[in-house]
This record gives structure tokens, C-alpha cells and sequence, in this order.
């Protein structure tokens, strides 16, 4: 099957594109390392005109969606640009809200998330991306509770800085309980994993043009690195599975099953990782450097490889159904 996006979906990329190269990320994205929140909400109301959360929430609740293919062209250019805060987060959120059986969270909460004037985290296991800055702190408890969680404490250690990672604090105001929460919580993983999964590939295309560059300017024997063969084939490597996952998302994004949206977060994720240790082999000694910006596609490669899932378990996902759900 050949899958290519159409006019207005290559339009929509395009648009983002353009604003986010003027929007200085890395800047951005080094502040909100620090805590300091500014510039990224700035962004976060430029990319929520441009009407990307809006894509996660249905027309009943003021949104434009759900449109999972488009969210997922948008979700490859937030993760080329490396945008930070939760906005996987917000996309799963609404997708919770949305699936509940119970409208009257969805009612209170989606307007705001979809025109970006909340922003909102969501804690399924232990730890909830930036939960300092969200306006809507949910957490789901295993014993099927959505709660509205209050302000949390000090943040934990992140592998990425730029993902601030926080423990949900105790207490907070019941929204939702039972069986329903259960079901809504799958469905939006599913969500969460695709809007990964786009993200990761987005982060391993910025990778590749980086790299490509540098190889193209860095000199060795009088010559540009980019030259040698060992070189070109590492970037082979890392091109092909970079577009073998493209298609794999995009299909997803059109079938919405938990086993194919494992499929492509797997794909996906592992070729942006691929793609990483090829950036930093080939940069050299100025790849383990804070200091470049090359730093923070990377830091966030190897986080995305485990959000919403690691590759085991999004491997057993796509198992479960390819097996009809039945025991080996």
C-alpha cells in the first residue's frame, strides 16, 4: 500500500514547519529546562491556534477531531522541532475525557485544552510530565480512579531534562470511578502512543539533517567525513528506518488499533534511537556536550524509546493482537 498525505495535510506540515523554525526552540527548550515556563507557553498558544490540540477533541467540546492522521503530521513536526511540555500529555487527556461515559468532566475540562488555553498532564504510572506548569492534573489510581490532582512537590530526575518528571501528590477531587475509567484509560494509551510515536520520528528526522550536515562540513585526510563509506552507510541505515517507520505511523494513525499503533511506536521509536547513536558517534566529542543543541534531540530520543510503553511492552501489544487475544 502507498500512503501519501494530501494538499491540505502537507499544507498543515508546512505551516508548522515554518513556525516553529522562527520560533527558537532550542532557546525554549533550554529554558524550560530550568524551570523557567515564559517562551513555552508563549508556543503552546501559537501551536494551539494553529489548532494542533484541537485535532484530540471531538466538534461537541469546541474541537476540531478526532482526526488522528492529522494529529500525527502535526506530532512529527512538534518532535523536529524538539517542543517541550506535555504535549503528548494534553492529547491523552482529551482522548480520556472524551472516551468516559461521564460528560460532565469532559464538558468542564476539553474546551480549554482544545484551544490552549489549559494545558494539562496525565499520571497512569508513577510520575507526571510537568506538572508543575499543567492546568489540569489527572491521575488514574489502580483502582479505576481519575482524580484531579492538586500541586505537586519538587521535580525527580529526568533523563531528559527538558521532561520534568513529578510524583502525584495524594488526595485530589474524584472526576470519575468504575469500569468506564479502566476502558478509557486503554483507549487513550492508544492515542498517547501515537502521538509518541510521531514525536520520536520527527526527533530522528531533526537527528539525520544534523548529522548530514555536519558530516558535509566536518574534514578528516583533507576530506569531508561525510565521504567515507562506513559514514554513508550508518546514515543509510539510520534514512531507511526513519521512512519504514513513516508509513507504519501514518497506517496506524488511519486504523487506530492498539496492536498497530504498538507496531509503529516500536518502529518508530527504536529507529529515532538508531538514529541518535548515529549522531553522536558521527558528531564526535561535541555530541556529549550540554552545550550543543544536539543534546537536547538526543536526551529526547532515548526518553520517547519508553514513554507510554517500552519496546517489550509495546512488543507483547502487538502479540495480544495478532494472537486474537489468546494464550500461547
Amino acid at each position: 500500500m502507498r500512503f501519501l498525505l494530501d494538499t491540505e495535510q502537507r499544507a498543515f506540515a508546512d505551516t508548522l514547519d515554518t513556525m516553529l523554525r522562527a520560533s527558537d526552540t532550542p532557546a525554549v527548550v533550554r529554558a524550560w529546562s530550568r524551570g523557567e515556563h515564559t517562551s513555552g507557553r508563549a508556543l503552546w498558544r501559537r501551536i494551539a491556534e494553529a489548532g494542533v490540540f484541537a485535532l484530540a477533541v471531538p466538534e461537541a467540546y469546541e474541537g476540531l477531531g478526532p482526526r488522528p492522521v492529522e494529529l500525527a503530521v502535526a506530532f512529527v513536526e512538534l518532535g523536529r522541532h524538539a517542543v517541550p511540555g506535555p504535549v503528548v500529555e494534553t492529547v491523552t487527556t482529551a482522548a480520556l475525557l472524551t472516551a468516559l461515559d461521564d460528560t460532565g468532566p469532559a464538558k468542564r475540562l476539553l474546551p480549554a485544552l482544545a484551544s490552549g488555553e489549559s494545558t494539562a498532564t496525565l499520571a497512569v504510572g508513577p510520575y507526571a510530565l510537568d506538572a508543575d506548569m499543567a492546568d489540569v492534573r489527572l491521575a488514574v489510581s489502580g483502582a479505576g480512579e481519575l482524580r484531579l490532582l492538586p500541586a505537586p512537590g519538587g521535580p525527580r530526575p529526568s533523563l531528559d531534562p527538558a521532561r520534568r518528571l513529578f510524583s502525584p501528590p495524594p488526595g485530589g477531587e474524584l472526576l470519575a470511578t468504575g469500569p468506564q475509567v479502566t476502558t478509557a484509560t486503554a483507549l487513550a494509551l492508544t492515542w498517547a502512543r501515537l502521538a509518541t510515536a510521531a514525536q520520536a520520528l520527527g526527533t530522528g528526522l531533526a537527528l539525520l539533517d544534523r548529522t548530514v550536515a555536519h558530516v558535509k562540513q566536518r574534514t578528516q585526510f583533507g576530506v569531508p567525513i561525510g565521504s567515507f563509506q562506513a559514514v554513508k552507510h550508518r546514515l543509510a541505515d539510520a534514512k531507511i528506518a526513519l521512512e519504514f517507520a513513516r508509513p507504519l505511523l501514518l497506517g496506524a494513525a488511519l486504523t487506530m488499533t492498539e496492536r498497530d499503533v504498538a507496531a509503529a511506536k516500536v518502529m518508530a521509536c527504536e529507529a529515532a534511537y538508531t538514529t541518535a547513536r548515529t549522531a553522536l558517534q558521527l558528531h564526535g566529542a561535541i555530541g556529549y556536550t550540554a552545550e550543543s543543541d544536539l543534546s537536547l534531540w538526543l536526551t529526547k530520543a532515548r526518553a520517547l524509546r519508553t514513554a507510554w510503553g517500552s519496546p517489550d511492552e509495546c512488543r507483547a501489544a502487538v502479540l495480544r493482537g495478532l494472537s486474537g487475544d489468546r494464550p500461547w
